[in-house]
Order: structure tokens, then sequence, then C-alpha cells
């Protein structure tokens, strides 16, 4: 089921309504409500990989409480390992499998030989890749003793299908959301229409300027070989701006929709596009995995501690993995890879922390500086997206290559001039309102007593009149095939 969808639509008041009538002083009726839903809206994808995530939460939860009744240090590494490989192995097969095996055959060929690889023929569950890495930090959390396991098999299964989170994000950690399963919530006006407020910021995001945008993208892509240099230049552009759109506009509307259920969910982007250098950009872009990565992989393997060769090794090793879990093709390896190179420098030079605070603090427009720096780094995020979207590596470098052709100077040509408009200007508008937005949680956060009542909802009104005038085709969210 799509959050940008007729269905949903339909969906989630009558979820809302019956949630709340069935508020009491104890959660689990809450629970077992938000379990039933989260898995109908699960299965109205496929309902034959219910069978997936009930088996992985029912996995996890029996491990997290194995754990807990022993102090033996080899069973719980054993348990651990167990968990590991329950979760890793699922993407293995559903996800990396098939990538594997044409690799391996692909490399008998440099040899002179040929090799015919047995071939899975299944489909990737939507959500795999997230709610795995949820489960499999509940684990390494309780074997840390960071965490108590969950005695509660309603609220366990309900935190790791929670439905506004499960398919795209944010990865949320068990020691912030797991304790929200257990306490009563008590339902907030305030904290609801905010809900609603975001749920509407990321509609905008999504279908206004993502799905406008991906119309010129696809074209661009799809015919790269047959457009000037400055036509490529935009398709980035349009494509940095539609990934942005579309996976934080997820986020949106799923912070959002756990907001009108009483639940806090961590904030995945931070206005990433207005950073000053690469590794701010990462602070700020898709937060929930960047952090996933830093606590349970690059922090263990040694962080940024030792000499400067184990420094470039971790980041090189959390980057390339970064890229690997996005998916099973060497166009996500090189586009880890690419961001690993302009992150090295920054840390070598020790300059990887130097931009935290927010954007231009205290003025209202930055300075030549701050503007040049968010141009530079604004740039060769475009490079690496280009990699990112393209079909193959080499489809990449021959993109790149047009791009940096003389015909760069040329005029720009667009096949679908209305759609390329309209993307433009509400490019122009989100730009404009993140901006003087970004010291606040979202794009359409505001104190509602600073505002009349009149100009509220006719801001309200006149945007979903854009969502249903100018909304583009109804896509998939790119980050389901994640």
């Amino acid at each position: 089921m799509l959050f940008n969808s007729l269905e949903f639509t339909i969906f989630l008041p009558i979820v809302f309504i019956l949630y709340w009538l069935l508020n009491n002083n104890k959660p689990t009726y809450q629970n077992f409500f938000l379990l039933i839903v989260s898995y109908i809206f699960y299965g109205w994808w496929d309902y034959r990989f219910l069978s997936l995530i009930a088996f992985s939460s029912f996995a996890d939860y029996l491990i997290g409480l194995k754990m807990s009744q022993t102090d033996n240090k080899n069973k719980r590494k054993l348990l651990l390992i167990t968990s590991i490989c329950i979760n890793i192995g699922f993407l293995g097969v559903f996800k990396y499998y098939n990538f594997f095996a044409d690799s391996f055959a692909e490399a008998f060929t440099l040899f002179g030989r040929s090799f015919d690889p047995f071939r899975l023929h299944i489909i990737l569950p939507v959500g795999i890749s997230f709610y795995t890495f949820q489960t499999l930090s509940y684990s390494i959390d309780i074997y840390k003793k960071k965490l108590a396991p969950s005695k509660d098999i309603i609220a366990f299964f309900a935190f790791v299908s929670f439905f506004p989170q499960l398919v795209a994000g944010p990865i949320e950690r068990a020691t912030n959301l797991l304790p929200q399963f257990y306490a009563k919530r008590v339902f907030s006006y305030q904290k609801a229409a905010d809900g609603m407020r975001q749920i509407l910021w990321g509609l905008f995001k999504k279908m206004i300027v993502a799905d406008n945008c991906a119309v010129f993208v696809n074209d661009v892509f799809l015919n790269y070989n047959e457009y000037s240099g400055s036509t490529l230049l935009l398709g980035g552009v349009f494509f940095a701006f539609q990934i942005y759109c579309d996976f934080s506009g997820y986020s949106d509307i799923a912070i959002g929709t756990s907001r009108l259920l009483g639940f806090n969910l961590m904030k995945n982007f931070s206005f990433p596009y207005f950073s000053r250098d690469i590794a701010e950009f990462w602070r700020r872009w898709h937060i929930s995995l960047s952090t996933w990565f830093r606590d349970y992989l690059y922090i263990p393997l040694g962080g940024s501690k030792g000499n400067n060769w184990f420094k470039i090794r971790n980041i090189f090793i959390i980057f390339i993995v970064s890229g690997f879990w996005h998916g099973a093709n060497w166009t996500f390896i090189a586009w880890g890879f690419l961001n690993a190179l302009y992150f090295i420098p920054l840390m070598l030079l020790g300059k990887n922390r130097i931009n935290t605070g927010n954007i231009a603090e205290g003025r209202v427009l930055p300075n030549l500086t701050t503007i040049a720096q968010i141009g530079v780094t604004f740039f060769i995020t475009i490079i690496a997206w280009i990699f990112f979207r393209s079909a193959s590596i080499s489809n990449a470098l021959e993109y790149i290559s047009i791009l940096f052709s003389k015909s760069l100077f040329a005029s720009p040509e667009v096949s679908s001039p209305k759609t390329f408009m309209i993307a433009s200007c509400f490019i122009i508008v989100l730009v404009l309102v993140e901006w003087f937005q970004r010291d606040k949680e979202h794009g359409l956060e505001i104190t509602p007593e600073k505002i009349p009542f009149s100009i509220r909802w006719s801001l309200y009104f006149f945007l979903v009149v854009l969502l249903i005038s100018v909304g583009g085709k109804q896509e998939a969210f790119i980050y389901f095939q994640f």
C-alpha cells in the first residue's frame, strides 16, 4: 500500500479512529490492533512475504530472551551470530544471491571459460533491508547489554512491523521505539496537528516535486546519449531533487503518521542539500542508516582510532557497504566508493566536523563562502548520484563524459516542457521553504498561535488542491526497491 494512494487515504482515518477508541490504561489492545493493521498494510503488496517478517520477528524475539537467560559469553555470542545469520541470510538470498551468481559467472569469462549459474526467480520483498536492520540492532543491543529483551511478544511484533516506517524507514532502534509500545499513549491534539502538517509536506515533496521530476529524469537517463551535456547536467540536478523529495517525503509521512498515533520517530533528513561539505551531507542525509552503520560497523571496526591507513580502510568499508546495502549492482558500490573518496580528505585534514551547526546561523542569507561551499558539495553529490541512477557503471561513465563535453554549453533540450516547468517552479519553492525552515523539524512546521486561522487553512487547502491538480503520475517510492 502506497502512502500516495487512494487506499491509504481511506486506510489511515479508519486506523486512526479505531486505534484511539481502543485507548485504555494498558496499551495491549492498541499494540495488537497495530500489529493487525501493519500486517494488512504490508500484505496489501504481497501477502506471501508476511511469513518472512513473522519468522524474522519470532526468531529475534526468542534469541533476545535466550541471551538474557545466560551470562555465558560463548553462548551469548553464538545466539548473536544466529541472529546475524538469519537476518543477513534473508538479505543474501532475496537481494544478493543472483548478483553474486552473475558476478561469479562473469569472472569465469575472464579466463576464457563459460559458466551458467543457477539463478533464483524470486521477488525482492519490500522493505527487507529496513526491518532486518531494525531487528538485527535489537539483538546486538541485547548482546551488549544496552537493552533488556522484550517479554511482550505482541509489543515486539508490533515494533518490528510498525506500518508507518516498515518499508522505507526510518530504521528505528529498539532503544527508542520499543519502550513507546510499553507505555500508555495519550492523544495530543498539538502533536496530531503537527503530524498532519508533516504528512502534507511529505506528500508535497513526493507527489509535486519528485513525481514531476521523474518524468524528465527517466527520459534523460534512458536516452542520455541523445542529449547535450547541459541537458544531462539538468538531469542530474533533477534526479538529486527527485530522490531527496521521494525519500525524505516518505520519511515525513512516516513520522507524521506515527505522531497521529502517539509515537515519536527519529528525524531522518535535515535539509541535506544545504550542507557545506560531504561530511555534513552524510550527517543530514538518511540519518537513521548513517548512524546505524556508524554504531554497528564503523565504531566496532575502530572508527577514527589508529593510524591513517586504518581510518581510510574503515571509511571505505562503511561507504562501500552502505552502497551495497542499497542494491545488488556495481553502480551502488561505485556510488559508495566515490563518496568515500570525497570524505577521506576531510578526515585526514581533520575538517570532517567543522560544519556541525545550523547553516548561516542568525542570518537571513548565507555569505558568499557558504554559497560556494554548498554549491561545490551539491555538485559533487550530483556526480555521485549519476552512478546511483545509472543502469551500469559504463553507462554512468559515458553519461559523465557527455556531460563534461563541449555540449555542456549548448541549450538544454526538454521533451515535456510543461512537466519540466512545473517541477522547476516547485523545486524553487521547496528550496525557499526549507531554507527559511532550516532550523525546524520539517518544512511545514509552524506555531499555530502566530499565524491566523484563515491563513493556515488557506495554505492547507491550497496544498491539497496542488496535490490533486499537478501531482505527478502515482509512482512507487524509490526506496521500496531497497
